[in-house]
């Protein structure tokens, strides 16, 4: 499947001065997919940790923001060696299960710009409001939503009809109302959750 997400992520890895990247959204819209996808394609090796349901790793921020105590304890927990710069893609996944590890993130962002993380987690608004310091300009922040329609439309195979929709040529769409009418109405059964849109 193709996520416009991705480029988003591609900039951001580029980036000189790069901070950690937080991806929010609502459950089942594909954010650990886009971060492992987006570590498989572009990074030798993907550090990945899940928070859920994982009291010995949210134990490890709980004590300090040490970053190269926590980087140790990532690297015993994935058993991938964490190397910067550009090498090593960190994922903390399911953060609001560890409301700590969103406050780590600005000292990642001021003790460690060299490293390459990302964070996902659902409900993390409301994480937010339980007295957790929220790293206000220390992170990057990117919005997922379900599925747009010319995502819908890549992972159908209609590439075609997804370029001429994204063109806006509305004189050639026009020309093949019927279709699109067909799609669209496909979509909308069908929703943008990413497993229903797969399977």
């Amino acid at each position: 499947m193709k996520r416009f997400a991705m480029e988003q992520l591609q900039s951001w890895k580029e980036k000189e001065k790069r901070k950690p990247m937080i991806i929010m959204g609502a459950r089942q819209v594909g954010k650990t997919w886009l971060m492992k996808e987006f570590g498989r394609q572009f990074f030798p090796k993907v550090a990945y940790v899940s928070f859920y349901n994982n009291k010995r790793m949210s134990d490890v921020f709980e004590m300090d923001f040490d970053i190269q105590r926590i980087l140790m304890n990532l690297n015993i927990e994935t058993g991938v060696t964490i190397t910067p710069p550009g090498d090593t893609l960190i994922i903390l996944d399911e953060i609001q299960d560890a409301p700590r590890v969103l406050e780590s993130l600005k000292y990642f962002c001021e003790d460690a710009p060299e490293y390459h993380v990302l964070a996902a987690g659902s409900l993390l608004g409301v994480a937010i409001h339980q007295g957790v310091s929220y790293p206000v300009g220390k992170v990057n922040v990117i919005n997922l939503y379900p599925m747009s329609f010319e995502e819908f439309l890549m992972a159908k195979g209609e590439k075609e009809a997804c370029k001429l929709l994204m063109s806006r040529d509305y004189v050639m769409m026009s020309l093949l109302h019927e279709k699109y009418v067909d799609l669209l109405r496909q979509y909308y059964y069908v929703g943008g959750m990413p497993e229903a849109v797969s399977k």
